[in-house]
């Protein structure tokens, strides 16, 4: 039996603390997880930037803000994550900036998938450790919800389709950045509006 409060108050790392690691190991020549190979290394260089743009660049919509607005009550958000990880990149800014707009309701921790492989496996997608995925705790840190992750749905087909057309995983990465990119947080943050509303 997993032990999410734990979890969240001994390995998790707040928003702040996960980028400078992932920082940190870089300037070392390193990232997150056993791999540290020139690809990593790449991703995990690509996805600093992805995150300062997406950190600089999103706000939150008004249907966002609307149920943040409505909720009740006292949600703890555990993210599971790595540096390296691209959807991760493009997701995980977002989570942060709807715990941002309402700290007094919500607080969020990141913890690292290859450390926590316990708990990456008990929230498998079709049964892949795919990240980033979100796990909502409540006032007693215990598991209210079912997992959001890793990506929106539509781009989840998208990319199986992609998958199907293509080996290239470099190309079929340069795919799902430029989905993102068009897509600009909306498709993710009508998700997380869906999943924030089960706890209105």
């Amino acid at each position: 039996m997993l032990n999410y409060s734990n979890i969240f108050d001994n390995e998790g790392l707040t928003y702040t603390d996960y980028r400078k690691l992932v920082d940190n190991l870089l300037a070392a020549g390193e990232t997150t997880g056993p791999d540290n190979s020139d690809a990593m290394l790449h991703y995990t260089k690509m996805n600093v930037q992805r995150m300062n743009r997406v950190d600089k660049t999103t706000v939150l919509n008004e249907e966002t803000l609307n149920v943040i607005d409505q909720i009740n009550g006292k949600y703890h958000f555990l993210v599971i994550s790595e540096g390296w990880c691209g959807d991760a990149a493009q997701i995980v800014p977002i989570i942060n900036k709807i715990v941002a707009a309402a700290s007094e309701k919500f607080d969020l921790k990141l913890v690292l998938r290859d450390k926590n492989l316990e708990l990456i496996d008990a929230h498998l997608t079709n049964n892949g450790r795919a990240i980033p995925v979100l796990l909502i705790l409540d006032e007693n840190k215990e598991l209210v919800l079912p997992k959001w992750g890793p990506r929106p749905a539509i781009l989840q087909s998208l990319l199986a389709q992609w998958k199907t057309e293509n080996s290239d995983m470099m190309l079929i990465a340069e795919q799902l950045h430029g989905w993102y990119a068009k897509d600009k947080t909306q498709t993710t943050q009508k998700e997380l509006v869906t999943v924030l509303k089960q706890l209105l």
